[in-house]
C-alpha cells in the first residue's frame, strides 16, 4: 500500500509541476503576441501574385488555434495570409454531442460560431476564410470538392477523425441546422425507445448509456464492449469507477462480445457469439478513425497502419520530400494516450510557431512530445456526476465532482474559441467566402496589381 500512495504523491507533484509549466507557456505565449503587435510594422506593400498562403486544412480545435497563431506572429509585411479552410458553419463541440443525445433543450450549443473576434489582435486581412472541402492534397496546392485548387507555400493538416454513423461521437453533416436536427432525431429516438443498446464502452458509450439511464431509468439500457474492461485504453481505477457508476445506474454491461449492427431488425440485434438480446434503439460508438485520406495520393507511406498520418517531431509529415507540410491534431500519429483538445491546441501552436521559424528564417524549431498532464479526461457518469483521471501509466489521481449544469462546458468552450455564450453571430461574416470567390479575389487583385 506505501508503495502506491508514494506513486500517487509523485504524481501529485507532477501535475502541479506541469500545471505551472502550462501557466508560464501561457503568459509567455501572450507576452509574445503583445510584443509582436506594439511593434508591428507597417505592412509593404506587394504585388499580390506575391503574396504567399499559409493553408490550414480544418478548424476545429488544432486547425482553429494554429490560425490564431500564425495571424498573431507571422510578419507584419504583406507576403504571407493564412487561408483556412473549413465545410462546417459553425465550430462543433463534439465532447458535448453524447450528453445532447439524450438531454433535450441544449443542442444549439454545440454548435459555436467562428467569430474573427478570435484574431482581433492580428492584423486586418491576414485570415481568409474559405467554406470548402479538401479532397487532396498536392505537393504545392490542395484540390477543393468544387474542383478549385488553392495553391500553399506551408500547409497544416488538422483534419481530425471521422466515424462511419455519426452521432453520438460524430455529426457528419456540415450545417448546424442539419446538426440540430439530428441530435433532436436521435433523442426523440432514444425517448421512444424500450431497449436501448449502446455498441462501444470507450468514453462516448460509457458516457451515454449512463445518461440514457439516469435519464429514463425505466427503460433497458445494455453496453456491450468488445474489450474485459469498459475504458480499457484507461487506467484500472477510472475503469473500476466507471464499471460501478453503470452498475449502480442498472445498466446491463456486455463485455467481450461485438454487437453486429446489420443484424438489428427493430426489436433485437445479434450479437458476435451468435446470442440475441432485446433491442429497438441501437447507438453505436465504435468505428472512430482519422481522417487522412487526403494525402494517400501525394504520400501513402506517410500513412501509419492505423490510419494516422506520421510525423517528425517537429510536426512536419514523415516524408522528407514535403517538409513544408506540417500535421497536428487527432490525425497526427504522436502516439498520445488520450487524444483530446489540449493535445490537439498544443500540437497546433508547435506546428504554427515552426513555420513563422521558417518565414523568419530561424533554424531552430519547436518539438512536441507527449505530455502526461495532457492527457487527462473528464468522463461523465450521469446527469449529475462526473470523474476526471490522471494517469500517468503507473499511478492515477481521481477527482469526483457533482455536474450542476446539464450543458457540461459549453459555456468555457464559447469563451476559450471567442465566441459569446450563447450569442450565435452565424457563419464567420464578412469573411467566409466559396472557392470561386476567393480565388476570383485574388484574380482580381491581381489585375489592379
Amino acid at each position: 500500500m506505501a508503495p502506491q500512495k508514494v506513486q500517487k504523491a509523485v504524481l501529485f507533484t507532477r501535475l502541479v509541476g506541469y500545471a505551472f509549466r502550462m501557466l508560464f507557456s501561457h503568459l509567455q505565449r501572450v507576452a509574445s503576441t503583445r510584443l509582436a503587435a506594439w511593434t508591428a510594422l507597417s505592412p509593404t506593400l506587394v504585388d499580390a501574385s506575391d503574396v504567399k498562403n499559409i493553408v490550414v486544412v480544418g478548424a476545429a480545435f488544432a486547425g482553429y488555434f494554429a490560425t490564431k497563431v500564425l495571424a498573431n506572429s507571422l510578419p507584419r509585411n504583406g507576403k504571407y495570409r493564412v487561408v483556412v479552410i473549413e465545410p462546417n458553419s459553425h465550430f462543433n463541440f463534439t465532447w458535448v454531442l453524447p450528453r445532447f443525445c439524450i438531454v433535450e433543450g441544449h443542442e444549439n450549443k454545440a454548435f459555436i460560431p467562428y467569430t474573427p473576434d478570435f484574431f482581433a489582435q492580428a492584423p486586418d486581412g491576414i485570415v481568409s476564410w474559405v467554406r470548402d472541402r479538401v479532397l487532396t492534397v498536392g505537393k504545392t496546392s490542395v484540390r477543393l470538392q468544387g474542383g478549385e485548387e488553392i495553391p500553399y507555400e506551408f500547409l497544416i493538416i488538422a483534419t481530425g477523425s471521422t466515424v462511419p454513423d455519426g452521432l453520438p461521437s460524430r455529426l457528419g453533416v456540415d450545417n448546424k441546422e442539419e446538426g440540430v436536427q439530428l441530435l433532436k432525431g436521435v433523442q426523440a429516438k432514444i425517448r421512444a425507445a424500450s431497449h436501448v443498446v449502446v455498441a462501444g464502452g470507450g468514453a462516448a458509450g460509457v458516457e451515454l448509456a449512463t445518461d440514457a439511464k439516469h435519464q429514463y431509468p425505466d427503460k433497458s439500457v445494455t453496453l456491450v464492449h468488445s474489450r474485459p474492461s469498459v475504458m480499457h485504453r484507461f487506467g484500472p481505477e477510472l475503469q473500476a469507477e466507471a464499471m460501478k457508476a453503470l452498475e449502480r445506474l442498472g445498466v446491463d454491461v456486455i463485455l467481450e462480445e461485438k454487437a453486429m449492427p446489420g443484424s438489428a431488425d427493430g426489436t433485437s440485434i445479434d450479437l458476435k457469439s451468435g446470442r440475441v438480446i432485446n433491442c429497438d434503439c441501437l447507438i453505436n460508438c465504435t468505428g472512430q478513425r482519422p481522417a487522412s485520406d487526403i494525402i494517400a495520393e501525394l504520400s501513402p507511406d506517410s500513412i501509419s497502419p492505423t490510419g494516422h498520418i506520421k510525423v517528425k517531431p517537429t510536426l512536419q509529415i514523415a516524408d522528407d520530400s514535403l517538409p513544408n507540410i506540417y500535421v497536428c491534431g487527432d490525425v497526427s500519429e504522436t502516439h498520445d494516450s488520450n487524444p483530446n483538445s489540449r493535445i490537439a491546441a498544443r500540437q497546433a501552436q508547435i506546428a504554427a510557431d515552426n513555420i513563422v521559424s521558417v518565414v523568419r528564417g530561424r533554424a531552430k524549431r519547436r518539438t512536441y512530445s507527449p505530455e502526461f498532464g495532457d492527457g487527462v479526461i473528464k468522463l461523465t457518469l450521469g446527469l449529475d456526476s462526473s470523474i476526471m483521471q490522471f494517469w500517468d501509466g503507473k499511478s492515477e489521481l481521481l477527482f469526483s465532482s457533482k455536474e450542476t449544469d446539464l450543458a457540461l462546458m459549453c459555456r468555457g468552450a464559447w469563451s476559450a474559441i471567442g465566441a459569446k455564450p450563447f450569442v450565435d453571430t452565424g457563419v464567420y461574416k464578412g469573411q467566409s467566402l466559396t472557392a470561386h470567390e476567393f480565388l476570383s479575389r485574388d484574380r482580381s487583385d491581381d489585375d489592379v496589381a
